[in-house]
């Protein structure tokens, strides 16, 4: 009975070990551009000016500015529509941090997110690291395809890279 006991409990006990939830993924996409920081700046630091250079969003509205805690709503050429807020914003450090402010799993397979934009000098150009702390959009133990990490972070790579290939060739074309 003790040997039976003994290995219901550590039957148990490793089941536990295999069910959990998801893993918080990251994803970077960077770009090296020969512009000057302050002349990307001046097409990526509006918070609400995401359609201006950004290809597959077709509009962008905003509340509150640059502060914190304003607010965008952006709509996806697919037509999709994301929510997000402002966290953080550093004109001088060109660089604004932001969040999901409302889940759309139809718009892109994520839960929710945190990212940060950012432009530092390199040498004679500049370099505009985006990058994405996030959730998948099912955060059950089984996630369904399509709802999975892989979904998740290929979504969040080919946006990011979407709108950071086009910003290069914006900002480059301008000088």
């Amino acid at each position: 009975m003790r040997q039976l006991l003994a290995a219901l409990f550590i039957a148990i006990g490793t089941s536990f070990a295999f069910a959990h939830g998801p893993t918080p993924q990251k994803v970077e996409e960077k770009v090296t551009i020969a512009a000057s920081p302050e002349a990307i700046w001046a097409v990526i630091g509006d918070f609400a000016n995401l359609a201006a250079w950004h290809p597959l969003v077709v509009n962008c509205t905003g509340t509150g500015g640059n502060g914190a805690g304003a607010e965008r709503s952006i709509e996806l050429k697919d037509g999709g529509r994301i929510a997000e807020g402002l966290d953080e914003y550093d004109a001088a450090g060109h660089a604004y941090s932001y969040r999901l402010a409302k889940e759309n799993v139809e718009a892109l397979p994520v839960s929710s997110y945190s990212a940060t934009l950012s432009v530092r000098s390199e040498g004679g150009s500049s370099e505009v690291v985006w990058k994405a702390s996030f959730y998948r959009a099912d955060t059950g133990n089984y996630p369904a395809e399509g709802r999975d990490d892989a979904a998740a972070t290929e979504a969040m790579k080919a946006f990011f890279r979407a709108g950071l290939d086009n910003l290069e060739q914006l900002t480059e074309a301008r000088q």
